[in-house]
C-alpha cells in the first residue's frame, strides 16, 4: 500500500490542508461529470479531508470516501454533512474489498500521481475496476510532464500565509528536492507561530509524484480493463493537466 505523506497523516498538518488548498474550483468538473453520467453511487479514492465527497453527497449521491490517512479522515468526519458519506480508512486493498458496483470513481488532485511504482498503480486501477459496475466510469487528473509544473515548486514562487483559527498565522512554502523523471520530489514546510508546538515551529512533509505520459497512462488503463472515452483539459489548469475519463469495459 502506498504510504501517505506526512501532510495527510500528521494531525497538525491535516487540519491545515483545507486552508492552504482553499480554491477547489478543480472539483467543478468532477461534479459536472457525475451529473452528466447520471451517477448515483460514487467512490472517491484518496478522498483526503472529504471536500469532493461532501459536495457530491450534498447533491443526493451515495458516496464512499476511501483514504489511507486517518488524520485526514478525522477532519472529514468532523465537517457538516459528514454522516451522509461512508468513510473507509485504507488503500487499494480497502477499495478492492468494497462491494459497491459504483457508477463513478474519482481521483482528484495529486491522487493518481502518488502511485510511484508500476505495481502500486496497477493495483490501484485493479481495485477501482473491481469497485465499479460494468460500464462504470473512472475520472482522474494528472499533470502534463512537458509543462514541468515542478519548476514552480520553490519557496520563491510558492510561499503563502494563512490565518488558522485557534492557531494563528501559519506560513507554507515549497522546496524542490529532486527531479529524476518520471519522479519529482519536493518538500512542503509549515511555520507555526512561536510557542504553538512543543518541538519547534517548523513541520515538514516530503512528497514524491510520478509524471506519466499520456500514452503510458492510456496503456495502463487498457491493461486494467478500462476503455478511455475522452481526455479532457483541466479547466482550472488549462494546458497543464489531463483529465482521463475511462470506462470499465
Amino acid at each position: 500500500m502506498t504510504t501517505p505523506d506526512p501532510i495527510f497523516v500528521d494531525p497538525r498538518l491535516a487540519r491545515l490542508y483545507d486552508s492552504f488548498d482553499d480554491d477547489r474550483s478543480d472539483l467543478d468538473l468532477y461534479a459536472d461529470l457525475a451529473e452528466r453520467f447520471g451517477a448515483r453511487t460514487v467512490l472517491d479514492v484518496g478522498c483526503g479531508t472529504g471536500v469532493l465527497a461532501l459536495l457530491l453527497a450534498e447533491r443526493g449521491l451515495r458516496v464512499t470516501g476511501v483514504d489511507p490517512a486517518a488524520a485526514s479522515l478525522e477532519v472529514a468526519r468532523g465537517k457538516p454533512g459528514a454522516d451522509a458519506v461512508t468513510w473507509v480508512e485504507g488503500g487499494a486493498d480497502a477499495v478492492a474489498g468494497l462491494d459497491l458496483a459504483a457508477d463513478l470513481a474519482t481521483m482528484t488532485g495529486n491522487v493518481a500521481q502518488v502511485f510511484t511504482t508500476d505495481t502500486e498503480w496497477a493495483e490501484a486501477l485493479a481495485a477501482v475496476h473491481s469497485a465499479l459496475r460494468p460500464g462504470g466510469v473512472l475520472v482522474f487528473e494528472t499533470r502534463v510532464p512537458a509543462r514541468q509544473a515542478w519548476l514552480g515548486w520553490t519557496r520563491e514562487l510558492r510561499s503563502v500565509r494563512r490565518d488558522i483559527p485557534g492557531v494563528g498565522e501559519v506560513e507554507m512554502w515549497n522546496d524542490l528536492l529532486k527531479v529524476e523523471l518520471p519522479l519529482v520530489t519536493f518538500q512542503q514546510s509549515y511555520r507555526f507561530p512561536p510557542g504553538v508546538l512543543p518541538d519547534g515551529d517548523v513541520v515538514t512533509s516530503v512528497s514524491t509524484l510520478r509524471f506519466r505520459e499520456r500514452d503510458e497512462t492510456e496503456a495502463t488503463l487498457a491493461a486494467a480493463g478500462f476503455e478511455v472515452d475522452e481526455v479532457l483539459d483541466a479547466p482550472d489548469r488549462p494546458g497543464l493537466e489531463w483529465v482521463f475519463v475511462a470506462r470499465r469495459a
